[in-house]
Order: C-alpha cells, then sequence, then structure tokens
C-alpha cells in the first residue's frame, strides 16, 4: 500500500462526521445514519483501486453517495414508520453530539450542527416532505451544494431539484414563520417546568396552548401513549400520571437544537428527552421520546 493510498484512506474516513451529519437530517435517527454511512463506504471500497484513484474530491463522491443511500432508504421508510408500533417521533440530539464537526469555529459545517437543522421540529417538517424534497433540501440549504450536483443524486433535472428545494423550503419557512424567538420560547419552558413542580394547575393551563398536541414515542420497546393527546387538559393529565408513575425519576431542564426542553433520568439511566415547540407564547407540541433506542447518544 503507497502513501497516496494510506493518505486517501485517512481522508476518506475523515469525512464520517461529515456524511453522518447530513445521513441524520435526511433519516431522522443516528442508527439508520450510521447504517448509510457504512453502506456508503462499502460501496466505496468496493470499487478497484483505479476506480478509486480516479476520483479527484473523495468527499464529493461520499456526499452523493450516500445521499443516494438516504434516497432509498427514505423510499423504504414510509411502509417502516406504517409498522412502527404507536407515534414515530425523530431521534433527538444532544447538542453537543453535532457540534464537533468541521475543523473550528469558522468551519461552516459547524455553523450547520449549531442552527436549527438538527432540531425535532424541522426534522418534523421534513418527515413530512417527498424524500426527493426531503434530499434536495438537506443538500442545497444545508450544506450548500448546487443543483447539478443534486440533479445526479435525485436523477431529475437541476431545473426540477431546484423546485424540490424550493417547495421544501415553503413548508420549513412556514413553520419558522410561527416558532417565537429562543428566549421567549425558554421563558415560557421554565414557565411550564415551575408550574408542573408546584402543581399549579392554573399556571399549566396558562402557559399550554388549549389545543396542545403531545405525541410520545416508546417505539413499542416501553410503555408511551399509542395516539396523540389533544387539549391542555388531558396532556396536563397525562404528564401528571406520568410523573406519579415515576416518583423516582429526576425530571432535569436541558438544553436542545429546539431551545429549553427536559431530560427524564432515573438512577443516572436516561428514560426520556422531551422537545418543546411554542408558537404565539404558548406551547403547542409536546414530543416525548420514550424508545431507548433513539437515546443512545444522552448516556
Amino acid at each position: 500500500m503507497t502513501d497516496h493510498d494510506h493518505d486517501l484512506d485517512a481522508e476518506v474516513l475523515g469525512e464520517r462526521r461529515h456524511l453522518l451529519a447530513l445521513a441524520y437530517r435526511m433519516l431522522g435517527t443516528v442508527a439508520e445514519a450510521e447504517d448509510a454511512v457504512q453502506e456508503t463506504y462499502i460501496r466505496w471500497y468496493r470499487m478497484s483501486q483505479a476506480e478509486r484513484d480516479a476520483i479527484h474530491v473523495p468527499r464529493a463522491w461520499l456526499t452523493r453517495a450516500a445521499s443516494r443511500v438516504c434516497l432509498t432508504v427514505l423510499d423504504s421508510a414510509r411502509m417502516r414508520r406504517e409498522r412502527y408500533v404507536g407515534q414515530w417521533l425523530p431521534e433527538p440530539v444532544p447538542i453537543s453530539a453535532f457540534a464537533e464537526a468541521g475543523s473550528g469555529p469558522d468551519d461552516p459545517l459547524d455553523r450547520v450542527t449549531l442552527d436549527e437543522s438538527i432540531s425535532t421540529a424541522l426534522l418534523v417538517v421534513l418527515e413530512s416532505m417527498t424524500p426527493a424534497e426531503r434530499v434536495a433540501f438537506v443538500l442545497h440549504d444545508v450544506f450548500a451544494l448546487p443543483f447539478d450536483e443534486i440533479a445526479e443524486v435525485v436523477g431529475r433535472t437541476p431545473a426540477a431539484c431546484r423546485q424540490l428545494a424550493s417547495a421544501a423550503r415553503r413548508r420549513v419557512q412556514q413553520a419558522r414563520a410561527r416558532q417565537v424567538p429562543r428566549a421567549e420560547h425558554d421563558r415560557v419552558v421554565q414557565a411550564f417546568a415551575a408550574a408542573a413542580r408546584d402543581g399549579d394547575l392554573a399556571g399549566l393551563v396558562a402557559v399550554l396552548d388549549p389545543d396542545v398536541v403531545l405525541r410520545s414515542d416508546g417505539g413499542g420497546i416501553v410503555t408511551a401513549a399509542r395516539n396523540p393527546i389533544y387539549g391542555a387538559e388531558k396532556v396536563i393529565r397525562f404528564l401528571m400520571g406520568v410523573l406519579a408513575k415515576n416518583p423516582q425519576a429526576d425530571v432535569i431542564e436541558q438544553g436542545t437544537p429546539d431551545g429549553l426542553g427536559f431530560a427524564l433520568w432515573d438512577e443516572g439511566r436516561i428514560m426520556g428527552v422531551v422537545t418543546l415547540e411554542v408558537i404565539a407564547g404558548r406551547i403547542a407540541n409536546v414530543r416525548m421520546v420514550l424508545n431507548p433506542d433513539k437515546l443512545t447518544l444522552w448516556t
């Protein structure tokens, strides 16, 4: 093996974080992202040495290959989601999980990873898109790939890819327009936490949107509400029930890509992560991920 081969190997394997960051945004869970990155590397090493040597920018090749793998996974995800027990939510990640990407504070990947493109609220919007829209949006709006390269991935013309990305962007902008500034979000969540701690029902009602929706994802592994829970009164009853059933659990305020949320711990073991969406000064969405397979980065 020549020095060139060693250098190329190191360069290719050094792209792992970038590929994971990309695949996570496309697929919404760390496990699926890791599988997609693994498959991308299998495709790379399946090529002959001559084929690999002919690739001048390995990162560009790997990005396109990983995106194609993700597109295939997304095409079959609809069926898998239908078989999933109860509500399917994207996997919440700690802010620290992707924050080290890139080489320094000015690295564009760092700016990408620290923005809200890994928030549960945004991933839920991405989940509602067609696979091609999602891939075009992530590649163009998050990772700044030109449309002619996206066209190679999606198998459509650059003009069609531009339309896919702009349709996706409209949806994202509509969702973002409803969101409040981070400081207001955190203030409302802190008021909610204080009211819950004090058992102050009037305080809880004041910070919950009357039409609040709670979704909990246990994946059939742990107990969770199979269906969404609608309305402030029912949501309060459900949350109080969860706390009453787990009196030993610690509910800790936790920074998330969505702003302040909560982590539920039991004797040093993570039990759940709660992210909240505040719209017009009140909590409109509560998302609880309790499936242990989606909490691996929190330990």
